[in-house]
């Protein structure tokens, strides 16, 4: 019969239909997915080189600095450290040279000094002689010509000792200095007061504000 139709024949081919498509889709998904997993690895690969290029710099100014630290640490020509150690040298020595003409000055002085102090000590005798002497000339006598002479001469003596620097200390009436008096007696005595030199046995004097010889005095009070 001519209207007889196969359903069997039909649902198989509905079927081969349907599973066609379906592959076809599957097929096209899976490209799409493709597309999209190269899209985003490529923006990875992108990002990645973005960020190592500023560490590939950061590593090629860390390069450049220490080039050029050691450069600065490149020792010196042989010429230029053989003169700056003879410039050390020479400025070594003339320091050296300034202290020593600096001491042996002072050492000069002190010994002008000392010099000078020993041979005062030596000519204060002679001036004490002088004042005992002139001390036990009589009225009658000071006009003679003799004493005369000796006056002059013992006021020379002085005046030349007054240039050098020696001066007499002044006791009588002063307050007890003991950097200046030596105390050999000691008196009670109400019209003075305390601590004070009333007589000097033997005068004291000084050579440039250094005491040569104290003054030996008597103290009241």
């Amino acid at each position: 019969m001519a209207d007889n139709i196969d359903y069997t024949e039909l649902e198989a081919d509905a079927v081969e239909d349907m599973m066609e498509k379906d592959i076809a889709e599957a097929d096209k998904a899976k490209a799409s997915e493709g597309t999209q997993t190269q899209e985003a690895q490529s923006t990875e690969n992108e990002a990645a080189d973005t960020a190592e290029a500023p560490e590939a710099d950061a590593e090629s100014a860390d390069d450049k600095e220490k080039k050029s630290f050691f450069k600065k640490k490149e020792k010196k020509d042989k010429k230029d450290e053989k003169i700056d150690e003879l410039n050390d040298r020479l400025i070594r020595n003339m320091a050296e040279f300034d202290n020593f003409r600096k001491r042996s000055e002072k050492e000069k002085a002190q010994m002008f000094e000392i010099g000078a102090k020993d041979i005062i000590e030596k000519i204060l005798p002679v001036v004490d002689n002088f004042e005992r002497g002139l001390n036990t000339v009589t009225e009658e006598e000071k006009d003679s010509a003799f004493v005369q002479g000796i006056d002059k001469i013992y006021k020379q003596l002085v005046q030349t000792l007054e240039t050098a620097g020696v001066k007499p200390i002044e006791a009588v009436g002063k307050e007890f200095d003991p950097n200046f008096h030596n105390a050999v007696m000691h008196t009670e005595d109400d019209t003075v007061g305390e601590n004070i030199v009333v007589e000097e046995f033997q005068k004291g004097y000084t050579y440039r504000d250094t005491v040569v010889r104290h003054s030996m005095v008597k103290v009241a009070n």
